[in-house]
């Protein structure tokens, strides 16, 4: 799996594959390994780098040491446990020649870890576990904090737990948690810190729509919004309807959610159908306004719109390595004809809240200083406003939330 991510392949794709055949490998195993090497993932290219003397290896002699440094630095596992069991796996992967080498790298490693943390630091691909393009964004846009946005990409995420205010409180939700062993805080409104992440089968109530899982950077969107019941709401790039639940916890709304991808679609209707929420649900491209939309204006419209991810790159490893330096200006491109396209159904007076979960500025406040400039008719002129909850519009990736981005416009009449 790893091998074919480096090869340009997603890791979510790689896990809907797994999932279509069949393996007997627990998935908690494949999770741990998977997104421990690829969070890793500069690191240990560098390691082997230097402690190899072959120009260019086998791919998937490569994964395999990328996978077994890991584990090595994971402290998890005996040393020798490790390196036996990587040379084991250079038969079952029909690599038998490469057993000589994967000893030898693995116990060059072990032998020379001081002398090679030295050499490595040199690299900041190595030592920041992100690509330089990548790194120089963040040192840009975030001098003081670059350092500390980089360690959190590399970090285990937190899970956040949003309480569905129509079925449950927060308060008895907490207890409830507690007496099944599992300990949280609150951060406000119905977002409860999980002390460690769990399956979501261990969570109370959650096959009967109780509870979410969702960040609580993510949670700010309902907020920002600031809905009120009676309202006729978009959300333009729904799935998996995360935010869309949110907002119909909120309020009494006519809710309509879009998205482009089928599959996404149905994903969505479940997600509501276990919150026992309704909204209509429509298969469309959001840019394409004359394919879906009735005409009527809404009151409140949310552009949740595809981006870099680099606000959430911890639970999308893969993300940084599959990125290129030129998709960021290609999103930014995207997001402005999103903006433009949603603009037309919004009502005079009425809000959009764009939201994105990057931390690159061209995709944030550079696309809203553009199209705020291109708003200026008569009638329908952009208006920048303060967010409701009196947050900044940028929030950074730490050990509560994730990095997320927000900008309410308001519709000028």
């Amino acid at each position: 799996m790893v091998e074919r991510v480096a090869a340009g392949m997603s890791l979510a794709a790689e896990f809907e594959r797994r999932a279509e055949g069949r393996s007997e490998t627990p998935r908690a195993a494949l999770i741990d390994l998977t997104h421990g090497t690829l969070r890793r993932y500069g690191r240990v290219q560098a390691i082997v780098r230097q402690l190899s003397r072959r120009a260019s290896g086998d791919a998937l002699v490569e994964a395999l040491l990328w996978c077994s440094l890991y584990a090595l630095e994971s402290g998890r596992y005996a040393d020798y446990t490790v390196v036996d069991q990587a040379v084991r796996a250079c038969g079952l992967l029909e690599r038998w020649n490469a057993k000589g080498y994967v000893n030898a790298v693995l116990r060059g490693f072990l032998r020379e870890r001081g002398s090679l943390e030295a050499r490595i630091q040199a690299d900041v691909e190595a030592r920041y576990q992100h690509p330089r393009w990548w790194i120089e964004i963040v040192r840009a846009a975030y001098p003081a904090d670059a350092e500390a946005v980089l360690a959190a990409g590399n970090s285990h995420p937190p899970m956040c737990l949003r309480v569905n205010r129509r079925r449950a409180s927060v308060a008895p939700y907490q207890e409830r948690l507690l007496a099944t062993g599992i300990g949280s805080r609150t951060l406000g409104n119905e977002a409860l810190l999980l002390e460690r992440p769990v399956p979501v089968e261990r969570l109370p109530g959650f096959d009967s729509g109780e509870v979410s899982v969702q960040d609580a950077g993510a949670q700010r969107a309902a907020y920002c919004l600031d809905v009120a019941d009676g309202q006729r709401v978009l959300d333009a790039c729904a799935a998996p309807g995360g935010k869309s639940g949110h907002l119909l916890e909120c309020a009494q709304l006519e809710l309509t959610a879009l998205d482009a991808d089928a599959g996404r679609c149905a994903r969505l209707e479940r997600n509501l159908a276990r919150l026992g929420l309704h909204a209509r649900v429509m298969n469309a491209d959001c840019t394409r306004p004359g394919d879906w939309w009735d005409g009527v204006p809404f009151d409140r419209v949310l552009a949740d719109v595809p981006c870099s991810a680099s606000g959430i790159a911890r639970r999308h490893p893969d993300i940084k390595w599959l990125r290129r330096a030129n998709d960021v200006e290609a999103f930014a491109a995207r997001q402005a004809a999103i903006l433009d396209a949603l603009w037309q159904v919004l009502g005079a007076d009425g809000r959009l809240l764009y939201a994105t979960c990057s931390v690159f500025p061209q995709e944030n406040d550079a696309v809203i200083d553009a199209f705020i400039a291109r708003q200026r008719s008569p009638g329908a002129r952009a208006v920048r406003l303060p967010l409701p909850d009196g947050g900044a519009a940028q929030g950074l990736p730490g050990a509560e939330r994730d990095g997320f981005y927000y900008a309410l416009i308001r519709k000028q009449a």
